[in-house]
């Protein structure tokens, strides 16, 4: 591979040739969403090393660079030094990565320090911590895997008269998220955002809305994407009626029946609380706060806690960069 300038359109061509396996926000139509909602996109390419940088302006001509679940390939020092260019150019304070690597899956010397040119950072963009589901065995098994009330749950919403389907109504499945998130205090993208984000994916076979409904009336719903041999859980609604039939637990099984259906290998149940497994058993009962909310839910499906390697940080401003740490770490 040679170096740019690459399009989306090129980027999309090179991803889907040499890096079929690659994580979904580093594909062109992730990079196509966020620059329709006030990121600009780059993709790089340097010898076999690749990465899609986003960038996002920040106040009096400033900026700062995003790495999504990548780079792609080897780590190459010349990649970086090409996006350490662009970045300069773009008066960037610092740019974060996020590897596509769990840190069991990590070289030994990265699980306790970053490459190089890099350093820990305090702030994550993406959940650092999830559980993945294997999807390889047969559906006996899957269920067998589960916590006995998630079965249960399971079957009850079944007998109860839930029945899942695919949708299309992104207006109605937004005005769901409206009342989770009031009811579960987390922020929203904007309406549009969800709309794009379902016009970018689905067409491709790479996402699907599936609805739980009783009687007619949508009770949940959820946006699962996937690419390659992975699929994740990005996006999940429910409604204030019927909870006691418990259609989340059907929602949940069914969108990984249809992943396991498009070829997954692996369900990716995206953002539980940042704690290792001995302290998320210990206090999952008592704790409401944050992710801890959806972790009881998302635990019952079985599958194991992993963490992702990063975040790390690459400082081009250090004085500009203390601000930005002040910023994070100080309450809100």
């Amino acid at each position: 591979m040679t170096e740019g300038p690459w399009s989306l359109a090129a980027w999309e061509a090179l991803v889907d040739q040499r890096f079929p396996a690659a994580h979904v926000l580093q594909t062109a139509a992730w990079a196509r969403l966020k620059t329709e909602f006030g990121w600009q996109a780059t993709p790089f390419v340097v010898d076999d090393a690749a990465a899609l940088v986003l960038w996002k302006a920040l106040p009096l001509g400033f900026s700062f660079g995003y790495v999504p679940k990548g780079p792609l390939g080897p780590w190459s020092p010349a990649l970086w030094q090409r996006i350490d260019a662009e970045a300069r150019r773009r008066r960037a304070v610092f740019l974060k990565v996020e590897p596509d690597l769990w840190e069991d899956q990590a070289p030994p010397a990265w699980r306790t320090a970053p490459p190089q040119g890099f350093r820990p950072s305090p702030h994550s963009v993406q959940p650092p911590r999830t559980i993945v589901i294997d999807l390889r065995p047969d559906e006996d098994e899957l269920l067998a895997r589960m916590k006995q009330k998630t079965r249960y749950n399971i079957r009850l919403a079944r007998r109860k008269g839930v029945t899942v389907r695919p949708w299309d109504d992104v207006d109605r499945f937004y005005d769901m998220l409206q009342v989770t998130a009031q009811r579960d205090r987390f922020p929203l993208h904007p309406r549009a955002y969800y709309r794009r984000a379902y016009a970018l994916f689905h067409p491709r076979g790479q996402a699907q809305l599936l609805v739980a409904e009783y009687e007619g009336e949508p009770l949940a719903a959820l946006m699962v994407f996937r690419r390659g041999p992975r699929a994740w859980y990005f996006y999940g609604a429910s409604s204030n009626r019927h909870r006691n039939r418990m259609p989340t637990y059907l929602l949940q099984w069914e969108a990984m029946r249809w992943a396991k259906a498009q070829g997954a290998v692996e369900y990716d149940l995206w953002g539980i609380p940042d704690a290792d497994e001995a302290q998320l058993e210990a206090q999952f009962t008592q704790r409401r706060d944050g992710l801890w909310g959806v972790y009881r839910f998302k635990r019952g499906f079985g599958g194991q806690v992993r963490r992702a390697l990063g975040p790390w940080d690459r400082v081009y401003r250090p004085w500009l960069y203390r601000l930005y740490l002040w910023r994070v770490r100080s309450p809100r």
